[in-house]
Parts: structure tokens; C-alpha cells; sequence
């Protein structure tokens, strides 16, 4: 190991207030807060017609695919947050940020997921790419919350794919502590979600 490794791992033991590591084994019996995100609505959105939506439980990575807040000290290097968590997986928090999205911008006349019976117009699918925080350099902050997702847009009348596009944003999280990482989680998934919910309507159009 380099001795920038070195001093990088060495500092991201220290990113948070009041904790000594990111290993999520050392504190799995702990109780740790659990934190969510917002949906966004889209102004003046247009009625949706007769069109059915569903949005299906997006695939992920496996170190993303935890309720844990995922820390990325090195690009091949997973840590957890060890005193706070997502309120569901991460995959099944950006589905319910998406529904609850498309509910509020009156794009679709029915929005659901996978398994609630709907017979849909349209299924998107998604891929969760990125959904993390990392150190910017050798200090322990800032550090950058980087938001990555691929949408493909299916029209179920002949399952053929519509569209895909990948959407990603990045948000800077001042300070160390929880708290101000999960603002950062959701300054940086405001665009996201703007931008499939956008996107998606115009497709379906």
C-alpha cells in the first residue's frame, strides 16, 4: 500500500463525528437512526390520460443493495456507516422515491410497483449504479455523494424497449456528520429523480 493509501484509509476512520471506524461488522448490534430521502414533483405537469405506470424494484450492486449508508474511502473499497442507515435497502428506497414521484407530478393516471396488480402501459426498469458518499482527497471532509441510475422505459403492448438513459448527479456534503450526509444524498437524488420523471413522460408520450 502507497503511503497516500495509507493516510486516506487512515483518515476515513475518522469521518464522522463520535466514530472510530466505518466497519459495519464492529457495530452491527448498535441501534442506528434510520434516514430517508424526498420525492420531487414536477410543476405543471400535464394529465396523464388512461396511462398506467409501474416501476419495478431496481437492480444494484451488491454492496449497494443494504439499508447501510455506503461509504467509498477507495474505488475498490466498501465501508457502512456504522451509526445510521436507510429506513428500507437502497433499491427499494429509490423505487418508492420514483412512485411517489411520478404520483406527484399527475404524468400517469395509475402509478404502482411490481406485484400490485396493475396492468401497465409502461414498466420502467432501473439500475441503481452509483449511491455513496467519498472522501474528495486526504482530508476526512468534504466528501462527494454521487448518484448514479439507468432507466429503460418498456412498452408493454409489444415489450419492446422505448428508451434508456442513464441519469447521475453529485453533491458535496460539507461536514462529516450524518445529518449533513444524507442532505447531501438528497440534494444529489433531487436531479435524479427530475430528470427520469421528465424523461419518462416525454417518452411515453
Amino acid at each position: 500500500m502507497t503511503a497516500h493509501r495509507f493516510a486516506l484509509c487512515a483518515l476515513v476512520l475518522t469521518l464522522l463525528s463520535g466514530c472510530s471506524a466505518l466497519n459495519a461488522l464492529s457495530s452491527a448490534g448498535a441501534p442506528m437512526d434510520a434516514y430517508t430521502l424526498s420525492p420531487v414533483a414536477v410543476p405543471d405537469a400535464p394529465l396523464g390520460g388512461g396511462r398506467h405506470l409501474v416501476v419495478e424494484l431496481p437492480t444494484s450492486g451488491g454492496a449497494v443493495a443494504s439499508d447501510r449508508i455506503l461509504i467509498k474511502p477507495l474505488p475498490f473499497q466498501a465501508e457502512y456507516l456504522p451509526d445510521g442507515r436507510w429506513s428500507e435497502p437502497a433499491p427499494a428506497l429509490v423505487q418508492t422515491l420514483l412512485v411517489a414521484s411520478f404520483q406527484n407530478t399527475g404524468g400517469f393516471r395509475l402509478v404502482g410497483r411490481t406485484g400490485a396488480g396493475l396492468m401497465p402501459d409502461y414498466t420502467l426498469m432501473n439500475e441503481v449504479q452509483e449511491f455513496h458518499a467519498e472522501p474528495q482527497g486526504t482530508e476526512p471532509a468534504p466528501l462527494t455523494v454521487r448518484v448514479s441510475l439507468m432507466a429503460t422505459l418498456i412498452r408493454e403492448s409489444d415489450r419492446s424497449i422505448v428508451a434508456a438513459r442513464r441519469f447521475s448527479a453529485n453533491a458535496t456534503a460539507p461536514a462529516n456528520d450524518t445529518a449533513t450526509l444524507v442532505r447531501a444524498f438528497d440534494a444529489a437524488m433531487r436531479p435524479v429523480l427530475e430528470g427520469v420523471v421528465s424523461w419518462t413522460r416525454a417518452q411515453a408520450r
